[in-house]
Formats: C-alpha cells, structure tokens, sequence
C-alpha cells in the first residue's frame, strides 16, 4: 500500500468548490422544482408530489447500482474521477433543461416533461455524488484529517445551497424581467455552467490515492453489507428524518411568504429571509461549528443542533399565529433553523464517514462507495418525501397561483400551512433524537480506536 502524503491546499480548495457547485444545482432542484412546475406552469401539486416520490423509488434501485460501478470502475485517472466528470456533464445539461421547459409543452406532455426529465435528473446526480463522496475516505487518513476534510466539504456544500437560497428568486426576476418562467430557464443555465467549472477543477486538481482494493459485491451482498453495517444504517436514518424535516419547510417557505406573511410586498421579504438564512448557514458551518466544537464533542453539537432547530420551529409557529407584520421578526426562528442546518449537514457527513471504518473492521471490506451512494439516495429519498408532503398540503389546502392572496389570509388555507412547515418537522426532528440516542455508539474515542485497527489491517 501506498502511503497517504498530507492533502495538499489546492486539493482542499478544489474539492471544496466542487462541493459548492454540486450543493447549487441540489438546491435549486430540491427547493424550486415543485415551485417550477407546480405555481408556474401549472401542474397539479399532487401530481407533482407523485412524480418526485416516483423518482426516488426508482432512486432505491439506481443508486446502490451506481455505487458498485464506481467500485468496480479502473482506470488510469482512478475509480472515482471519470464518474465525477461524466455525471457532472450530463447533470448540468439535464439541470438546464429540466427548467427550460418549452411553452409548446401543455397537458399530458407537460406532466411527461417533468416525469422524463426529473428522473435523468436523479440518475445524472447520483453518477456525480456518489463518487464525489466516496472519495473522502479513499484519499485521506482517519480521525482528523477526515474530519477536516468533511468538514471543509460539507462547510463548502453548505455555501452552495445558502447561494441557491439567497440568490435564486432575485436573479430569476432580474433574468426573466419580471416573467418567473424565463429567469428560471436563463438561471439554470449559469448553474450549469458554474457546476461543470467548479467539479472540473476537482477532477483535475485531486489526486486519488492508493488505499485497499474496494469490494465489488452483489446486490445482494450489497444490501447485506449494508444491514450489518448497524451505524451506517442509523445515520442514514437520521439523514432521512433531518433532511426530510428541513426540506418540507424550504419546499413550503416561499409560499408562506407569498400567500400568507408577505402578501403583496412578499416578494421582498422572502429575499431578505433568505439572504439572512443563508448567510446564517455559512456562518454556523464556517464559525459557529469550529467554535462550538472546541468545547463539546461531535454527538453533543449533534444534539445540540437539532434542539437549536426544534426550538426555531416552535417559535416560528407561535409568530405565525400572531399579527406581526415585519419580517426581522422571523430572524429569530430564522437563526435557529438556518444556524442548525449549517451544522447538521457538517456531522451527518462526519458520522458517515467514520462508519466505513467501522464497517472494515466488523465486516472485514471497506465500503465507500456502497455506504455514500445510501447517502446520495436517502438525501434524494428525504427530498421526495418531503415535496410528497408540501404538495399534499398545497393541494388539501388549495394553494396556488389562483389563491386570491388578499382573502387566503383569513381562511383556514393558512392555517394550514403554517402547521404543516412547522409541526411535522419538530415531529421529524424529534424522532431523529430518539433513534440516534438508542443506537449510534460511535464515540470519539471509539473512531479512534477503528483508526489504528483500519491502519494494522493495512499493515498486514
């Protein structure tokens, strides 16, 4: 075996773009494509939300596939490169045409359109993440230089949707003169390009280097894999119950702004949420995490965020349900939301990481690929779920674009809403505390441990 040189500052620096590009493009599908087809161009939410569910069920098949080709791939740039490169390409044009739907495009062919074109979405994505991911521990050493690096990556991940969040609607009315439909298509297309740029310059500035040969095994054995890898298996579980919570409320946030909160003006408001709120997430990712992290370790920050997020959404319902009329009101729940995310999306990759480790000395393979492409599904698999639910409730409570925005306010439309992006996700989160508290044993003295076990077996 090869032994691991110290990352270098332009390895870091590029793969941390490359995180940021990949997290644009996630952003922008995941926040915004039900708003696309749903409020824009008019489909049905409910047939929204049964295409985007759709799309996930054939991710369970997809996926883990995806993860044994990446293992099985050699070639003279490496196993994980030549997928990064390829699934980056075919993403970003799917990406742009995805939300350049043709106005030619009515009825039954409208709804095919999105069918067709979110599902190569999902495929394309998975052939990029997967191997992005998986690269993690395949070039760098356990304990603190991982650490690092996922920390650096997820940081840089969350910059990429704080941008998408921050940016998206102001440059879609900017691009389109006013008309949504037009600054979605122009808008697309800039992230596309700024995603190929971005994830080349990882391809070409990371070197991979040597570690154990990966296992190529079969479905079957895949899924066996899996199952006996007991804390991989609970931090996807987690991953499902924190992401599926947090996108309900990005899914359902900007039609709380404008059919409920900002009324008329809500164009205005939304913007300036969002510029605080991803701010926030950059921050708590880049200073909030590392300070916090100094004095507690990684499962106490880990219990700590989702307190922090539950606490902002209790507050976030009580606001609601009064006669507030500016939005630095919502800063408060803002914070504790935004700052909460920043810092789960960093720990979840951390505690993933580490259970590869876990799983080579139990197992006695080391699974990279297999365990991240559980990753890149059930982050996929929580954004379905969580569109599932934003379409019902827009559809329950007849939310659209027909709303008459002056009357909505004072029906039961509101109410609504107001419950579903709040009180399903402390639900969520709260089931994430318990199910993590009953079975996630990885502490750090324990990575520790898995550390110098993983570097006798290379030994060997």
């Amino acid at each position: 075996m090869e032994s691991k040189k110290k990352l270098t500052g332009g390895e870091k620096i590029s793969y941390g773009l490359g995180a940021v590009g990949k997290d644009m493009v996630y952003m922008l599908s995941a926040s915004y494509i039900l708003y696309y087809y749903q409020d824009i161009l008019g489909v049905k939410a409910w047939i929204m939300g049964i295409i985007l569910m759709a799309a996930r069920v054939f991710d369970a098949f997809n996926d883990p596939i995806m993860g044994i080709v990446v293992a099985k791939t050699k070639t003279r740039w490496g196993k994980f490169r030549p997928w990064l490169f390829i699934g980056t390409v075919t993403n970003a044009v799917v990406l742009y045409l995805m939300f350049a739907t043709p106005v030619s495009v009515t009825g039954s062919g409208l709804v095919a359109y999105a069918a067709v074109f979110y599902i190569l979405w999902g495929v394309t994505y998975t052939m990029m993440d997967i191997p992005y991911w998986s690269m993690i521990p395949a070039f760098t050493e356990g304990g603190k230089e991982r650490e690092g690096l996922s920390t650096l990556a997820r940081s840089c991940a969350g910059v990429g949707s704080a941008i998408i969040t921050i940016v998206t609607m102001i440059a879609v009315q900017a691009l389109g003169a006013g008309d949504e439909r037009v600054g979605f298509k122009w808008f697309a297309l800039i992230i596309a390009v700024l995603f190929i740029v971005f994830e080349g310059l990882a391809c070409v500035m990371i070197k991979e280097r040597s570690t154990v040969d990966m296992d190529t095994p079969g479905i079957g054995q895949m899924f066996k894999a899996l199952i006996s890898n007991d804390q991989a298996m609970t931090i996807v579980v987690a991953i499902v119950l924190i992401n599926t919570s947090i996108y309900i409320t990005s899914n359902l946030v900007i039609y709380f702004f404008k059919y409920d909160f900002g009324g008329e003006a809500w164009y205005a408001s939304y913007t300036l949420f969002n510029t605080f709120g991803g701010a926030i997430q950059i921050l708590s990712m880049m200073i909030l995490f590392p300070i916090i992290r100094k004095i507690l370790d990684t499962i106490k920050v880990f219990y700590l965020s989702l307190i922090m997020a539950i606490v902002g959404y209790a507050t976030l319902l009580i606001l609601a349900f009064t006669n507030m009329s500016s939005v630095y009101l919502l800063f408060v729940p803002g914070f504790f939301i935004f700052a909460a995310n920043g810092m789960l999306t960093v720990l979840t990759t951390i505690f993933l990481a580490n259970t590869v480790d876990y799983g080579e000395v139990k197992n006695g393979s080391r699974d990279e690929s297999v365990i991240f492409s559980m990753q890149t599904f059930v982050v996929k698999l929580a954004s379905g779920v969580a569109a599932l639910v934003a379409s019902i409730c827009l559809s329950v409570f007849n939310i659209s674009e027909d709303t008459d925005v002056a009357a909505t306010a004072a029906t039961s439309s509101v109410v609504g809403l107001r419950m579903t992006m709040t009180v399903i996700p402390v639900i969520g989160l709260v089931a994430a505390i318990f199910y993590y508290k009953a079975h996630y044993i990885l502490t750090e003295e324990k990575v520790e441990e898995l550390a110098r076990k993983v570097e006798e077996i290379h030994a060997k």
